[in-house]
């Protein structure tokens, strides 16, 4: 089909990004039937010089319409109007919205982080589930199997994660599990005796604490700053409290908080978890997302071979909240009593989910995904930072994040409980401080997790934020 020259007629006012007022002007074209479905797009540079602009700026207007689905993209071919588009379709295009009638507040949430489920790759996915279905291996196993997980995607996590991360994984001693909600509960099953204590960053994971409970540990609040969890603080606590027998961090991004743990400090935690002879949980939960230089690789790839760590991640805040899918890699002994546990719960896993994950990561998908999702919540990223920047001023704080799916927004004028009330008001779900501090004082904050919202909403959001303030 032959190329489209466009003529677009952009709205430069300085109301939002240019790349979104360029998504507009497409969007408007599709909807009046001016292109229509299968219609070719020119190039990112054919455009760009067209319009006078960066080539990086049509690029991010067409990633947000192929997120949004009004493109799609064809390796070697180029881009085009999505084919399942009727013509002459009269739908909201994306652009910024304006003001927000009392009567009708769309409701909009700043997660914990979640991802964007518009950009999970079902369809790769579902074909993955199908061959796996249909496997013959997968019809004559189709019994009770290793309650550590298939072994077809223990192989490929461990090449993933070796590739990846410089994570040397076993997959003997790898387990799968349904979330890394499962594998942290069966990390500390694994790791505590009755009585014993975990110690755990506050700010913190709240989920991660109910799972530590639950396996029958007591949780000892260990304070962050601005290096993630403070070493020192640990020292003391494991002087006063010799019950605690393990750590739990988030060294890559901590949560909340989203700060990096920095490599002097790394080394000052391992090497304090060797003296002590306390177990480290690591928690990789979000690794693939690091923005700026290469994300920094893990404490299991520095940890001494007689160093007891379990490393957690998930394959969830990848794809989707809903994929249901974790894994742990641990020593030897830990990881028996962490199989043996998961058996008495939950025997095995989910076969055909397992099987097709496995292909996914065999065939590259997952990676390619990593990077299309790394590309559109970059942009986010920075879109969220600039909104925030210019619509509250001096009535809040944040450093820019280097990775993650979240920020963490420090409120300096207001209380983030009574602020967030008045948002929610207003139709905006905000986290304050509150739901992360085990105890008080709660720090006066936000964790504004971002992904799940594309530029229009995040825009939004943020005016909604904004003049919900109660200063």
């Amino acid at each position: 089909m032959a190329r489209v020259s466009l003529s677009l007629d952009i709205d430069r006012t300085p109301r939002g990004p240019l790349f979104l007022a360029i998504a507009e002007a497409i969007t408007r074209d599709i909807t009046r039937g001016r292109l229509t479905p299968g219609a070719r797009l020119p190039g990112t540079r054919a455009l760009a010089r067209e319009l006078g602009v960066h080539r990086n700026t049509v690029d991010a207007a067409y990633q947000e319409l192929l997120t949004q689905g009004w493109l799609h993209s064809e390796p070697a071919r180029g881009t085009f109007v999505a084919k399942d588009l009727p013509q002459g379709m009269v739908v909201s295009p994306v652009v910024p919205v304006r003001e927000e009638s009392a009567e009708v507040r769309p409701a909009l949430a700043f997660t914990d982080g979640a991802p964007d489920l518009r950009l999970v790759p079902n369809k790769a996915l579902a074909r993955g589930f199908r061959r796996a279905l249909l496997s013959p291996a997968f019809r004559a196993g189709a019994d009770y199997g290793d309650a550590r997980g298939t072994l077809a995607l223990r192989q490929a996590l461990a090449a993933y994660l070796a590739s990846d991360r410089g994570v040397v994984a076993d997959p003997a001693r790898m387990l799968i599990a349904r979330g890394s909600q499962m594998a942290l509960f069966l990390a500390a099953k694994a790791a505590i005796e009755p009585g014993q204590v975990i110690a755990v960053e506050e700010p913190g994971y709240p989920l991660a604490w109910e799972a530590f409970r639950a396996a029958g540990a007591g949780i000892h609040g260990v304070p962050v700053d601005a290096g993630g969890l403070s070493v020192s603080a640990l020292e003391a606590a494991l002087v006063s409290d010799p019950r605690i027998a393990a750590v739990y961090v988030t060294p890559h991004h901590q949560y909340p908080t989203t700060v990096t743990m920095g490599a002097a400090r790394r080394l000052q935690l391992l090497e304090l978890a060797q003296r002590h002879g306390i177990t480290l949980i690591e928690d990789d939960y979000d690794h693939e997302y690091r923005f700026e230089g290469r994300p920094v690789l893990p404490l299991a790839t520095r940890a001494p071979a007689e160093l007891p760590l379990i490393y957690v991640g998930s394959l969830s805040k990848l794809l989707s909240p809903g994929i249901r899918l974790g894994y742990a890699v641990a020593p030897e002994p830990l990881l028996t009593r962490m199989a043996t546990a998961r058996a008495a719960i939950d025997r095995q896993g989910d076969a055909a989910l397992e099987a097709a994950l496995a292909e996914l990561i065999r065939e590259g998908e997952l990676g390619r995904h990593a990077r299309k999702a790394r590309r559109v919540y970059r942009i986010r990223r920075d879109l969220l930072a600039a909104a925030l920047s210019q619509e509250l001023g001096m009535r809040a704080a944040f450093d820019l994040p280097a990775g993650g799916l979240a920020l963490w927004l420090r409120s300096e004028s207001a209380k983030a409980e009574v602020w967030a009330e008045y948002a929610g008001r207003a139709g905006l779900t905000l986290l304050p401080g509150t739901r992360f501090a085990l105890q008080a004082p709660a720090p006066q904050a936000f964790r504004l997790g971002y992904a799940a919202l594309d530029e229009a909403q995040i825009l939004r959001a943020v005016r909604i934020f904004a003049r919900s303030w109660p200063g």
